[in-house]
């Protein structure tokens, strides 16, 4: 886990970096730097090239001047100490980047033109962030419920806060691509077979960008090459404090009409291990007790370190009784192992990409065929497209009912032990699993004649008019 993997800091030689400072600075040299040159090769007047850069030169300046002084991190004192630049946002940034451009190169090779792909692109980003926020929110609705409706809407839209669900991105850029694939009329079952295995590229990187973040692990497990373990200050690393497992504590949580409040817990000890932080502090077997995250260390934290980085202290309650106080460096530097599940998501995800790249040769080559139709036929779908895409939703499908067996975030919903992201993949693979056969025996029983054959429009050598009818755009 490494959450943070640089600060940038908030000031240089005494002028702030961003804001009115240093990058505004360089970016006024670099559109002058551009109209000049511009202008002194003849290409451009200076009048045409300011022309042609002012859209991008005012909006990088709203960005640096109002934007991101606004995702600065502070210091205990509430002054600003930096910008800092996460490992998470990083590897969403590879993540883009790495699928975007693959799937572009295998449009191109597909005859569908890379056009295709950057068109789409800015579509499905912003509905799978909707779509993610979407599912997060409606999934945790009661933690976003605030005394106004304003405050309420405010909090759902605090990006900054995190909460994002990999599944409603999935969903919510689903839907937003089929908007934008037939506003554009691109063959939906060709496109969606060239753009599959660069999703699984794309989880590749993005879940370990969540290792990064130390979100999304799993549930306790013994020490083995799929466990993990998260430092200190992370999410995993205070949960199991709150729980007493790393202070030696088993224990069941005490239910009760009254709310806890964020940061604390109520439990009935079960057992204390022994010479463990709870048995030097006097706990016994049947007392209840309250653990709770103590705050006051903040001021440990150098001044030009951002707050975040304060380390919390534990303090552990009988009734009104302190029992005892534990400093940060009392308590141990590291939690329990838990299952990597981000890691497990990475791996199945890289195997899943060369799966389908060998199950799209295996379906849809044809020997037969001259070498330039084979290719291309490998590329959209031969005789089947469509076909490669729902086996990639049944994978992913079946993979997400997995990892949430061993993963203790999700809650069972409807009365049972399946947690909503169970339910939607049951969703999807049944969904995908009837279409397929609907696809498969469709194209079986069409004497012969694969989609697209008999099309009067062409796009990039490649029928499409099949394509849309299949879909019903």
């Amino acid at each position: 886990m490494r959450r943070t993997l640089f600060l940038i800091p908030h000031e240089f030689a005494g002028w702030p970096i961003f804001g009115i400072g240093w990058a505004l600075m360089f970016l006024v040299i670099a559109v002058l730097a551009f109209i000049g040159w511009e202008s002194r090769r003849g290409g451009l007047g200076a009048s045409a090239a300011a022309r042609q850069i002012s859209g991008f030169a005012l909006m990088a300046a709203v960005i640096l001047v109002v934007v991101v002084p606004r995702t600065e991190l502070v210091n205990t004192l509430g002054d600003p100490v930096g910008v800092a630049v996460r490992g998470y946002g990083m590897f969403l940034m590879l993540a883009a980047v790495a699928s975007v451009g693959l799937a572009a190169w295998r449009a191109e090779r597909a005859g569908l033109g890379a056009d295709s792909i950057l068109q789409l692109a800015p579509w499905t980003f912003i509905g799978g962030l909707l779509g993610a926020r979407v599912f997060y929110v409606t999934q945790y609705f009661q933690d976003f419920m605030r005394p106004t409706w304003g405050e309420t809407l405010m909090s759902m839209a605090a990006l900054n806060q995190g909460g994002l669900v990999v599944y409603g991105g999935f969903i919510g850029g689903f839907i937003a691509s089929l908007i934008a694939l037939k506003r554009h009329q691109t063959p939906i079952w060709r496109i969606g077979d060239v753009i599959i295995p660069c999703v699984f590229v794309g989880l590749l990187f993005g879940r370990l960008g969540c290792l990064m973040n130390g979100c999304c692990y799993g549930g306790e497990c013994e020490a083995g090459p799929l466990a993990v373990r998260f430092p200190a200050g992370s999410q995993v690393h205070a949960e199991q404090l709150l729980s007493g497992d790393l202070l030696g504590i088993e224990g069941q949580p005490v239910v009760s009409e009254e709310e806890t409040r964020p940061g604390q817990s109520r439990m009935v000890v079960d057992s204390v291990r022994p010479n463990s932080l709870a048995s030097q502090a006097g706990v016994e077997a049947g007392q209840t007790l309250t653990i709770a995250l103590d705050p006051s260390y903040r001021d440990e934290v150098p001044l030009n370190r951002p707050a975040e980085e304060a380390l919390p202290g534990v303090i552990v309650l009988k009734g009104d009784e302190v029992l005892k106080r534990f400093s940060p460096q009392d308590l141990p530097s590291i939690a329990e192992p838990v299952w990597g599940t981000q890691i497990i998501s990475s791996v199945f995800a890289a195997i899943m990409f060369v799966v389908l790249l060998v199950v799209e040769r295996i379906l849809h080559r044809r020997p037969t065929q001259s070498d330039d139709t084979a290719k291309q036929q490998a590329f959209t779908g031969g005789r089947r497209p469509g076909v490669l895409m729902l086996i990639g939703f049944i994978a992913y499908g079946v993979l997400r009912i997995v990892l949430e067996w061993i993963r203790v975030d999700e809650k069972g919903q409807f009365g049972t032990s399946l947690s909503i992201s169970q339910w939607v993949s049951l969703i999807v693979i049944a969904a995908s699993l009837v279409t397929l056969f609907i696809r498969w025996r469709g194209v079986d029983s069409a004497s012969g004649q694969r989609p697209g054959d008999g099309d009067s429009r062409m796009v990039g050598g490649s029928s499409v008019a099949g394509d849309a009818a299949a879909t019903g755009s």
